[in-house]
């Protein structure tokens, strides 16, 4: 008897506040800049130099890129090679949400996008291609793109 009434006791205390409960898919929340949702490529920006694979410590970045020759400037020089990235995935199904990738590419390449809610219901559609993962660059917030040369000077 004495637990039936200290359960209406809070019962009634509870009764007169506010819920908690956001409605999620109807209404998003609000999150912070830096929020890790996803990781967003820029794939101009990559040189397929393979430190974000190799530092993956779930080996869940796949990098394949070729060699094409740059052809010599009008006066003269010699031809070069660049990489052209093939294939940049990430399989989002063995991906810990660390951040090492991001942290270790030199060329910003790589950035965490806010963006949360890309449940999939089969776990083989969690391997993301370098056209997916560019889609979410419109997320990423613009303080934490890179900034021009000319303005780096103005931010210090």
């Amino acid at each position: 008897m004495k637990g039936l009434f200290s359960g209406l006791r809070t019962t009634a205390r509870t009764l007169g506040t506010r819920a908690h409960t956001r409605q999620y898919p109807h209404v998003e929340p609000d999150l912070p800049d830096r929020s890790r949702g996803v990781i967003a490529l820029l794939a101009e920006n990559c040189t397929s130099c393979m430190l974000c694979a190799r530092e993956c410590p779930d080996w869940c970045i796949y990098i394949d890129s070729h060699k094409e020759t740059v052809e010599p400037g009008p006066e003269g020089g010699r031809a070069r090679q660049h990489n052209v990235l093939d294939r940049f995935d990430i399989d989002f199904s063995l991906c810990m949400y660390c951040g090492i990738c991001i942290e270790v590419c030199p060329f910003d390449a790589l950035f965490w996008a806010p963006d949360f809610a890309y449940a999939e219901g089969d776990i083989r559609n969690l391997l993301h291609d370098k056209d997916r993962l560019g889609g979410w660059m419109a997320d990423v917030p613009p303080s934490s793109l890179p900034q021009p040369p000319e303005q780096q000077g103005d931010a210090e």
